[in-house]
């Protein structure tokens, strides 16, 4: 694990309960993600995915074990981690241009040097002539990729993703996908992503790791061997690609259908 970007290590975690009760979401749980790689993790509902990515991001303290980030404990707000959520969580009184420079404000960036960067992350993720609309009159996509802009503009060397592209209909999901991929390919950050969707976690990461249900550990760890840069419509036509999902869908639904044993 030696020169690894995120790296955990026996790590636990428990939710305490009323009457002190206590709850087990993750298992002892052992991860390192290399610079620059491009790590998803799939499993089933409540396996302790998100908690993990919590975790990681310093919004938790794990009840065992040691989780740095660059050999630092994880800190909440740190200017080099991006978070980036299911729901875009824009501000709506504030342009798409004002969102996505908040992280620069509050890191006391120059207004033209912040400006600057705004309209460059805008035009990358095709909204250059909408950041004066507020997220209100914007539709779900775009909001998300207000959102995305948001998260990237001030360069994280990690991002933490948890199923940002799950609110987005198919092909939009489709379109941020390749959104994504061409900026990361660029920045080359280190990721993390949470996802329901396998089809999703191939096509993007370099490595699929499967969590078992809850309380959640790691059950298997794939390594993704298709070439990069990746486009959605040549995968599907990739007989690799199609074995990579069988692979990995045979011990996916060994957890799916012992979750839903136990609902």
């Amino acid at each position: 694990m030696q020169g690894a970007r995120i790296r955990l290590e026996d790590v636990e975690h428990y939710y305490e309960q009323q009457q002190g009760r206590t709850v087990q979401a993750l298992m002892k749980t052992s991860l390192a993600v290399e610079p620059g790689e491009f790590v998803a993790i799939v499993g089933p509902s409540g396996c302790g995915k998100t908690t993990l990515l919590n975790l990681v991001g310093g919004l938790l303290e794990p009840s065992e074990g040691e989780i740095l980030i660059d050999s630092r404990p994880p800190r909440a707000g740190a200017p080099d981690l991006g978070y980036l959520f299911a729901r875009d969580c824009l501000l709506g009184w504030r342009t798409a241009a004002r969102n996505v420079g908040l992280p620069l404000e509050i890191r006391g960036i120059g207004r033209t040097e912040r400006e600057k960067r705004v309209a460059a992350i805008l035009a990358l993720v095709g909204l250059k002539d909408f950041g004066h609309a507020h997220p209100a009159e914007l539709s779900q996509g775009m909001r998300q990729r207000v959102a995305l802009a948001r998260m990237l503009v001030s360069e994280p060397t990690t991002l933490l993703m948890d199923e940002p592209f799950s609110a987005l209909d198919a092909q939009t999901r489709l379109l941020m996908h390749l959104h994504f991929l061409s900026i990361w390919e660029r920045l080359k950050s280190t990721v993390l992503l949470i996802t329901h969707d396998l089809g999703e976690a191939i096509t993007l990461a370099d490595r699929v790791i499967v969590f078992s249900r809850s309380p959640g550990r790691i059950k298997g760890e794939y390594p993704i061997d298709l070439p990069r840069p990746r486009r959605v419509a040549d995968l599907q036509a990739n007989a690799h690609y199609h074995d990579l999902f069988r692979k990995i869908w045979e011990i996916l639904e060994e957890e799916l259908v012992g979750a839903d044993d136990r609902i």
